[in-house]
């Protein structure tokens, strides 16, 4: 290639020219060989223009920055408050929630072991929360500016069985706590096992129970327990043993694994759970200070328990006499009738001649009359003379029918296999 010369300018102003053509002839040669190599296509220039365009204002998000999803149990005693705690819902944003009528008004549907989750800001502030409510309906509440809107809707909940044990430290609800089993668990427990045990004075340290029960789940959670299937009670080294049986009429009740009815024909205890203050015996009367016979059982409970008719009966007198204050009097087959004393006030519909069954309330814990403090005076009278609720013997109801006993196995067996498998796997835990 020849040389330019810086002392000939103009020369080689001339000659660059004739240099580029020659560069530009070179590459389109490489292009041509290579176009016919692999057929390639000529190319397309293609022109790109960059704009800026003006973009909408983003919204402002007060609730921008971190999400937080909480998650905890309504416990029995909790209030909204320690329950919002727990959740760790800002102190203002707890008491603005608490103000709202609207928002509050679902946490009644809030029993104890029911799961609460929450949906939070950084700040504390609520954002969302919602539960399962007991008649199965998703419970939500939303923030919405300065307030909150709840809506309820229908879910759709798994049913399984399961299967727990438990031993009496202190009281029956200690236990099922202990145990991961709800309240409802509990109280079904005692309701099934009343006529043969008096869980007010008979419990003792290290008795123990077994129990086989429904848990209805929402996506993986558990929501509520159901209908208790079978259970087995050690109550003073004494087993007692239930399964539920229903029938294709729709009757049901809680049978021993060989059929006999385990309801009888009076409950041990008017109350759920309670404390006994008075017993049957000669006492210093109180408020007289008199000795006098003490002819009924005095249940300490706070104001509002409720009271349970302790059979089948009619309502003889419901109203305020003397000592007793507001008084219920059932009469029972048989000539036996019995008393509920102090009431702080009837339940609905309970008058003279109304009907009740077992179980049903027919009044309310309350201090009225000659009371120092809120209890229920129950009497058990046959033929107007004085009985020991305590003690008296009382029947049982009847047993499966003839007819019904090949159906009744086919369900029991399987669950007394159920409390047989638990109880030999406590056995070996133990050993």
């Amino acid at each position: 290639m020849p040389i330019l010369s810086q002392s000939n300018p103009q020369r080689a102003r001339s000659r660059i020219p004739w240099v580029a053509a020659g560069v530009v002839t070179l590459l389109f040669g490489m292009v041509a060989a290579f176009g016919t190599v692999q057929n390639m296509p000529e190319p397309v220039f293609v022109k790109t223009v960059v704009e800026s365009l003006a973009l909408p204002a983003a919204p402002e998000d007060k609730n921008a920055g971190r999400i937080f999803f909480r998650e905890d149990r309504f416990q029995r005693g909790d209030t909204i408050s320690t329950l919002l705690e727990r959740l760790e819902v800002d102190d203002q944003q707890a008491e603005r929630l608490l103000r709202s009528r609207e928002a509050t008004h679902p946490f009644r549907l809030l029993r104890p072991g029911t799961t609460v989750q929450a949906r939070t800001a950084e700040d504390g502030s609520l954002l969302s929360m919602w539960f399962i409510g007991g008649r199965e309906q998703l419970i939500s509440i939303e923030g919405a500016g300065e307030g909150f809107t709840t809506s309820e809707q229908p879910v759709e909940l798994t049913r399984h069985i399961q299967m727990k044990s438990g031993e009496i430290k202190s009281s029956l609800f200690a236990a099922t706590d202990d145990a991961g089993l709800s309240d409802n668990v509990a109280i079904q427990i005692a309701d099934m096992f009343a006529g043969d045990i008096d869980f007010h004075r008979d419990l003792r340290r290290g008795d123990k129970f077994t129990v086989v029960y429904e848990m209805f789940d929402h996506l993986g959670r558990p929501v509520k327990s159901g209908r208790v299937l079978a259970a087995e009670f050690i109550n003073q080294k004494k087993s007692y043993r239930a399964v539920w049986f229903q029938d294709k009429e729709g009757h049901g009740g809680y049978y021993t694994p060989e059929g006999k009815n385990l309801r009888k024909a009076f409950l041990r205890s008017p109350l759920e759970f309670s404390r006994i203050t008075s017993g049957f015996a000669m006492r210093l009367h109180p408020i007289l200070q008199k000795w006098r016979a003490h002819r009924g059982i005095d249940y300490g409970a706070p104001t509002g328990t409720r009271v349970k008719a302790t059979s089948d009966g009619v309502v003889a007198f419901a109203g305020r006499q003397g000592g007793y204050g507001n008084m219920v009097v059932l009469r029972h087959g048989g000539g036996v009738t019995t008393v509920y004393g102090h009431l702080s006030r009837f339940a609905n519909g309970i008058r003279k001649g109304t009907r009740v069954g077992q179980g049903e309330v027919v009044g309310f814990v309350g201090q009225t009359g000659l009371a120092t403090g809120p209890h229920l005076h129950y009497e058990f009278r046959v033929n107007n003379q004085y009985r020991n609720p305590l003690t008296v013997a009382f029947p049982a109801a009847r047993p499966v029918a003839p007819e019904r006993i090949a159906a009744f196995r086919l369900v029991a067996e399987p669950l007394a296999a159920r409390l047989d498998l638990l109880a030999s796997t406590n056995l070996a835990l133990l050993e």
